[in-house]
This record gives C-alpha cells, sequence and structure tokens, in this order.
C-alpha cells in the first residue's frame, strides 16, 4: 500500500484578473480558481480550476484568453491556492503535488470550462491523495480523499455492505485492510 499524500493549500482572494496576472514572485506557485458567469449555472459560479507548476500564477493567468468571449468577462475572480506545510518539498515534488491537487480538485467540483481536462475516472496515483483546503477556498469541499473519490473502497477484496447474520464477524480494530 501506498503512504499517504496530504497536500495543503492555502487560498487566497478573490482578486480580479489583473490583479492576478501580477503574481509573479517566488511564491506564486499552485492552484488557481476562476469564478464567473456561466449561461446555464448562473452568475458568480466556479468555472475552472488551472495549475501553475512551473510558471508563476501571472504568467500562467496570461496564457488563459478563453473567458475575454464572455459578456461579463471583466468581472471575473480569481483565488490562488499555494501549498503549504511544515517543509517545502523539493522542485519535482512541489510539481507533482500541484499537480495532483489540481486533478483531485477538477474531478471532484466539475468545473464547467475545465472540458479539455475532464477527468472520467481517478488514477490509481490519486488514491492515497489527500487535499486539504485552508482559508480563503470559495466553493471547494474543505478535505478531498483520493479514496473518497474513486471506486476503491469497493474494489477491496471482501468489501460488502454489513449483515447482522454475517458468518465472517469480527471485533473491531482501528486498520482497514
Amino acid at each position: 500500500m501506498n503512504h499517504d499524500i496530504d497536500i495543503h493549500i492555502e487560498w487566497e482572494g478573490p482578486h480580479s484578473y489583473k490583479e492576478a496576472l501580477s503574481k509573479t514572485n517566488e511564491t506564486d506557485y499552485g492552484v488557481y480558481q476562476i469564478y464567473g458567469q456561466h449561461p446555464i449555472y448562473g452568475s458568480d459560479v466556479l468555472l475552472y480550476i488551472g495549475k501553475a507548476e512551473i510558471q508563476h500564477f501571472g504568467v500562467r493567468l496570461s496564457q488563459e484568453k478563453w473567458w475575454n468571449d464572455m459578456p461579463d468577462a471583466e468581472k471575473i475572480t480569481v483565488y490562488l491556492g499555494r501549498l503549504a506545510g511544515v517543509l517545502t518539498p523539493i522542485d519535482p515534488v512541489w510539481g507533482e503535488r500541484i499537480s495532483k491537487a489540481e486533478r483531485l480538485l477538477i474531478y471532484a467540483h466539475v468545473p464547467a470550462f475545465n472540458v479539455q481536462k475532464s477527468i472520467k475516472s481517478i488514477d490509481e496515483d490519486l488514491y492515497n491523495v489527500h487535499v486539504f483546503n485552508w482559508k480563503r477556498y470559495r466553493d471547494l469541499f474543505p478535505e478531498l480523499s483520493g479514496s473518497r473519490w474513486t471506486g476503491r473502497l469497493g474494489e477491496m477484496p471482501g468489501y460488502h455492505v454489513f449483515d447482522a447474520s454475517d458468518s465472517n464477524r469480527q471485533m473491531e480494530t482501528n486498520t482497514v485492510e
């Protein structure tokens, strides 16, 4: 069994698109959320989740142009999420965690405009990932677990709905097998 990966994200916002473009400091990497108007879902809804893994938020967001054609493009708001914790990981691990957090966030929240990143199922590398959203995470779940958002638990050998007449009853332990 793989080791659990806890990814803590501290969110800030709301920022205007213009304000978010100025985020080019050494800490300006992570995941971002974009809110705005959608013709079906309404105004001020989660439209997109993206990542700034190799480029700063400002550089990455300047490449996103899809919302310029929206009727209320000037009302777009951006929330920026930075990885947090006790030890800053080395660059490859930092980037890997940003990517995993983005994929799990997209899968669980299904933002309207993440069509190109549509995730039909969770890959095994996300099974043991836990994402904790802190501070201004807006409409995101406060905590996400790859175990919850996958069919992994239903695939466990012997997994079943408990039955009072079950002949395999045992004392509960603190471990899940």
